[in-house]
């Protein structure tokens, strides 16, 4: 089973929920931090890196001696990669997608493919709890492709938590596209609930089961409940806004370290997971 949790905006708690949700099950799981232009699973699970992989794509790189500047490859880029200009064809590596049509269109083969270097693979484990995530290269705007390639690491035979970036965008639904299950977090205040409405309905399009999780729950309103109750979303975990859990946070530590009775309430949380995956 593959679990995504993901959130309308950032610092809801969502790498809190994934890090304490995969180490409370313990055995055959891994996390995959999709969330790869800040990741920070590993500040809490600490894991031993014993791989590291540069991820490139490939961009087009342009022989001017085969070059009839006849066009074509510009008239198929949709993103404006690659131009003829006058006696001139410009390559812009950071706008191009990687979909290979400017080399089908080339009536000459003039164009061949190079890399461009998106950010690297680090993959570990901490007590047999697989670990794999994405750093984005400073600068770098396009993260899909790296995501594509952390998500490439879901083992089948194992539950795979993934931790996904915050918000709605491209970014997210390439993290949890094929999920058997996505996990809301959010927190009760008007931006938490505002952003908790467009990411329900970016999911009710991807068709995949959800739930959610409300983080400081004893804070702020009732309108998240109520928004949740009006669209079916079953709530499966609330956390209070708790001192001792801002401390453990605060050192880097898990909650299910710090309070070991929390442990218990995250494995009800995975089998209520479960029972709907089950029941769609």
């Amino acid at each position: 089973m593959i679990i995504s949790i993901a959130s309308g905006k950032g610092g809801t708690g969502k790498t809190t929920v994934a890090t304490n949700l995969a180490f409370s099950i313990g055995n055959n799981v891994q996390i995959l931090d999709c969330d790869v232009e800040e990741p920070n699973a590993h500040l809490f699970l600490n894991p031993v890196i014993n791989e590291t992989e540069r991820i490139t794509t490939p961009v087009p790189e342009v022989d001017e001696n085969k070059c009839t500047l006849c066009g074509k490859c510009a008239e198929i880029c949709q993103f404006k990669a690659i131009l003829v200009i006058a006696e001139t064809i410009l390559t812009f590596d950071e706008m191009c997608h990687s979909c290979g049509g400017c080399m089908e269109v080339c009536p000459v083969n003039a164009i061949s493919e190079k890399g461009r270097e998106l950010g690297v693979i680090e993959r570990g484990n901490r007590n047999g709890l697989g670990f794999v995530h994405g750093r984005l290269r400073v600068g770098e705007a396009m993260s899909p492709p790296l995501i594509r390639k952390v998500r490439s690491f879901t083992n089948p035979k194992m539950l795979t938590i993934i931790d996904a970036p915050p918000g709605t965008s491209c970014p997210v639904i390439t993290s949890m596209k094929d999920s058997d299950f996505v996990l809301l977090v959010t927190e009760p205040t008007p931006f938490g609930l505002h952003d908790l409405k467009l990411a329900v309905e970016a999911v009710k399009v991807l068709g995949i089961p959800q739930g959610l999780v409300i983080n400081r729950s004893d804070i702020g309103d009732r309108q998240v409940h109520i928004h949740a109750e009006q669209e079916g979303l079953p709530i499966l975990m609330e956390i209070p806004f708790s001192r001792n859990i801002a401390e453990a946070y605060s050192r880097g530590e898990l909650i299910v370290d710090a309070m070991p009775e929390w442990r218990e309430k995250f494995l009800g949380l995975y089998s209520r997971i479960k029972q709907i995956v089950e029941q769609a």
